[in-house]
């Protein structure tokens, strides 16, 4: 591979054009907060603008210019990168002429990103919006590309990632470098996955999804997937058992709450559910940034700032409290300051449901482990445990387990966690 190769391989032919749609949407965004810092210093001297945020006057006239001809660059810029996307393709070929796929470096910094701000990638239909995929051996599992039958079995674990992440989470180091259907049929499955599916023959299947969307939006969408392989797999599918980590969770009781209402067939086949870290009742940096969105808009002066904050995306300001429904977030401005007034939604009925939560104190009991937690979720979220009766989510003691001197992201490789999945799972 030549040195340009190894510079250009991370990159595909549209990001030229999405980067540009970044930037101009970046720029526009910015001269929206300065102006508005702008207009409260003249609100406070008792010369109000046309609109809240917005300036009059020859002020006012440079700042809609300067959106005028950032959104006329906007569309050009767009137009003459969309044409040159075939020569940018051709461009970025290695020297056989062959299309690479992404690295793993591209996808874990497009997983990122869609993580913060995949809503607006998607609304703006910015090429780096992340879509949802089922993915076995790193083939999509769609019509006409699913295994044959004798390649899998009847059984499948699910595999679900948290924020900002995809599914190579769950690969840790066995796979560090690219993988591709095509050069590597046999994919080295991480400890947890390699461990449990030889242990109870399951066939992993791993999902991949815009974690930045309101969780109870990829429900659906995740219903309607699982619903398509039920169909679609080769072999009648007779179980389905389910490993979620953080956000992945919270995703998978919408979406079997969404498949339910809609009379699908795949829940029946749910048989167990392993929680690795879920918020199931909020994650406590959120509930700080929306109370950093509070301070900053408690002052004329600083209120045009929390824009700067409401960047973050719709899935992380679920996290706030875990809303996992339509209801929880339809209707409401999610950066105004509301309790938690979630619907409850208890676990599936008829599915041995377990949790695992993790703190990084090395002993019950300390007030780290009350506080702290895994550094990411508390103790009682993990767990389930809420102060109001409809809330709390009754995992039985026998199937709740918690990992000592353990970290929020060592919960997916953790060789003690996976001797806790193998007693419940295989």
């Amino acid at each position: 591979m030549s040195k340009s190769h190894k510079r250009t391989r991370h990159l595909q032919p549209s990001d030229a054009r999405a980067l540009s749609q970044l930037a101009v949407q970046a720029t526009a965004g910015l001269t929206r907060v300065v102006e508005g810092v702008h207009q409260s210093v003249w609100d406070r001297l008792g010369l109000p603008g046309p609109a809240k945020g917005r300036t009059g006057g020859i002020t006012g006239l440079v700042y809609r210019s300067i959106y005028g001809a950032t959104e006329m660059l906007g569309r050009g810029l767009d137009r003459a990168l969309s044409g040159l996307e075939p020569w940018l393709a051709k461009s970025l070929n290695d020297e056989l002429g062959r299309e690479h796929a992404p690295t793993p470096e591209r996808e874990a910094v497009l997983a990122a990103l869609n993580g913060i701000m995949g809503d607006h990638l998607l609304e703006s239909k910015n090429p780096l919006a992340s879509g949802m995929s089922l993915r076995w051996q790193a083939q999509v599992l769609q019509s006409g590309r699913w295994p044959s039958a004798h390649q899998v079995g009847p059984r499948i674990l699910l595999l679900m990632h948290g924020l900002c992440m995809n599914e190579r989470a769950w690969m840790g180091d066995a796979a560090p470098g690219h993988i591709d259907a095509a050069d590597s049929p046999e994919i080295k499955h991480g400890g947890h996955v390699a461990a449990l599916c030889a242990a109870g023959r399951l066939n992993p299947v791993y999902l991949r999804y815009n974690s930045g969307l309101h969780i109870s939006q990829n429900g659906h969408r995740l219903a309607a997937a699982l619903e398509q392989l039920l169909g679609g797999w080769p072999r009648p599918l007779e179980e389905i058992r389910v490993l979620a980590h953080s956000m992945g969770g919270l995703l998978i009781r919408s979406a079997v709450h969404s498949a339910q209402s809609q009379g699908m067939a795949w829940p029946e086949r749910v048989s167990r559910v392993v929680f690795l870290g879920t918020p199931h009742h909020g994650a406590p940096l959120e509930r700080a940034g929306h109370w950093l969105d509070v301070l900053l808009g408690s002052s004329s002066f600083t209120a045009p700032l929390a824009k700067l904050g409401q960047l973050r995306s719709a899935g992380i300001t679920d996290l706030r409290h875990g809303n996992v429904l339509d209801a929880d977030w339809q209707g409401y401005d999610r950066f105004h300051p509301r309790p938690d007034q979630r619907q409850p939604l208890p676990l599936p009925e008829g599915v041995d449901c377990y949790t695992i939560a993790a703190t990084t104190a090395s002993r019950s009991g300390s007030l780290s482990e009350r506080l702290i937690g895994d550094g990411l979720v508390t103790l009682n979220s993990a767990l389930g445990q809420h102060e109001d009766p409809s809330r709390n989510l009754h995992f039985p003691a026998s199937q709740r387990w918690l990992a000592y001197k353990t970290n929020h992201m060592e919960l997916l490789d953790s060789p003690r966690v996976t001797e806790q999945l193998l007693k419940w799972l295989a």
